[in-house]
C-alpha cells in the first residue's frame, strides 16, 4: 500500500480490525478447562488467549513468524550522539545479510523468516536540531516501505532496527509525545560516556525547540524527529494490525515508533505485547505510558529486534501449553 497523505495513515489506523470475539471467548473457556489450577501459568495464559483472539483460532499456534530489520541513517550523528560512526549502519546491514548478527541467530532459533530493509542509507535524514528530519514525501515513502515489508501470511511479527543515532531520535520522539526534558529520556545507547549523554540530552532539547509542531501531533513527531527506519517500523506495525498479525515489540526505539501510533489512535497497539524491558534509560517510562508490561527483563540494549525475537520462545511456550494440554475431561482428571 502506498500512503500519499498523513490522512491516509489516520484512516488506516481508524479502520484497523479488532480481535475475533468468538475465538477469544472459546480460548478463555478452554483455558479454564485445562489440567492445571486456575491461573497457575500466570501471564502465559493471558498472552495465549490474546494471541488466539487475534488469529481467530481458540487453539492457535505459531507456524510462520517474521522478523524484519529496518536500517536508516541520521543527520544528528554529526552532533556526536553516538560512540560509533554512521558508517557502522552500512556495515551492520552487510552483517545481517551475511547472517552474522545476534538477530540472525535468534530468528533462526525461533524458526522466523528474517528480512532486512535498508532505507536510503546514502541519504541520512536531516539534522533535526535545524528543522524536520524528513519532509512529508520522505516520511510517507518510509511508512509505505514498512507497511509493504510485512508478509500477510505470517502469524507473528517482530520489527527491529539498525541506525547509528537512533536512540537519540527515539528519546526526542518520546519527549515530544509525553513531555519532560531531554535528560528524562536519553540513555547511553551504543555506550556513550557522561559527556556524550549530556550531548544527547542537549540535542533532544534543541530538536524539540526546532520542531515545536512535533508536540501537537504524534505522526508529526515521528516525521520531524524520527528516522526512516523508525517510520518504517511504525508502518509495519500498522500493517500487522490490518492483517490481524500479533506483534512482539522490541526495545526503546521500537516502542517509541509504536507509541506514535498509540497516541495517534488509542488502541492501535492492542495487537502488540512488549517483548522485554531494555537497559536503555527511558524504556520503562515509555512502556508505562503505553500500558505494556514486558515479558522479559534481561538488561538487553542491542536493538535489532533481538529481545523481541527471544520472546518468541515465551509466546510459543504459552501456546504449546494452551493448545496442546488436555482438558480435565480428556485426561480423566478430577477438576475438584
Amino acid at each position: 500500500m502506498q500512503f500519499e497523505t498523513l490522512s491516509d495513515i489516520h484512516a488506516a489506523l481508524a479502520a484497523a480490525p479488532k480481535p475475533d470475539a468468538t475465538a477469544l471467548e472459546a480460548a478463555e473457556l478452554r483455558n479454564g478447562q485445562l489440567t492445571k489450577p486456575p491461573a497457575a501459568l500466570g501471564r502465559l495464559e493471558e498472552v495465549a488467549i490474546w494471541y488466539c483472539g487475534w488469529r481467530g483460532n481458540a487453539r492457535a499456534q505459531i507456524d510462520a513468524p517474521q522478523v524484519i530489520v529496518f536500517a536508516g541513517n541520521h543527520g544528528i550523528t554529526a552532533q556526536g550522539v553516538s560512540a560509533f560512526p554512521a558508517e557502522v549502519t552500512v556495515q551492520m546491514v552487510a552483517n545481517f545479510e551475511a547472517g552474522g548478527a545476534a538477530i540472525n541467530q535468534l530468528s533462526k532459533l525461533s524458526g522466523a523468516k528474517m528480512d532486512v530493509h535498508a532505507l536510503d542509507l546514502e541519504q541520512p535524514t536531516a539534522d533535526f536540531t535545524q528543522g524536520p528530519a524528513m519532509d512529508e514525501a520522505a516520511f510517507l515513502a518510509a511508512f509505505s516501505t514498512g507497511w509493504g515489508a510485512v508478509d500477510p501470511t505470517s502469524d507473528l511479527l517482530v520489527v527491529g532496527e539498525m541506525g547509528i543515532g537512533n536512540t537519540t531520535a527515539a528519546a526526542a520522539m518520546a519527549c515530544a509525545l509525553f513531555g519532560g526534558t531531554g535528560g528524562d529520556w536519553v540513555g547511553r545507547g551504543t555506550g556513550v560516556d557522561d559527556a556524550g549523554l549530556a550531548r544527547k540530552a542537549d540535542v533532544v532539547a534543541r530538536g524539540i525547540a526546532a520542531n515545536p509542531e512535533a508536540r501537537s501531533d504524534p505522526l508529526t513527531a515521528l516525521r520531524c524527529l524520527g528516522g526512516r527506519e523508525i517510520v518504517a517500523m511504525a508502518g509495519a506495525l500498522a500493517a500487522a494490525r490490518a492483517n490481524c498479525i500479533p506483534v512482539i515489540l522490541d526495545g526503546f526505539i521500537c516502542t517509541a515508533a509504536a507509541a506514535c501510533l498509540e497516541q495517534a489512535r488509542k488502541g492501535a497497539l492492542d495487537h502488540c505485547v512488549a517483548g522485554h524491558l531494555s537497559a536503555e534509560g527511558g524504556h520503562r517510562k515509555l512502556l508505562d505510558a503505553i500500558g505494556k508490561e514486558p515479558l522479559l527483563n534481561l538488561g538487553l540494549r542491542l536493538g535489532e529486534g533481538s529481545g523481541a525475537a527471544l520472546a518468541i520462545q515465551i509466546l510459543k511456550g504459552a501456546l504449546a501449553c494452551h493448545s496442546g494440554m488436555a482438558s480435565f475431561a480428556e485426561a480423566g482428571v478430577s477438576a475438584g
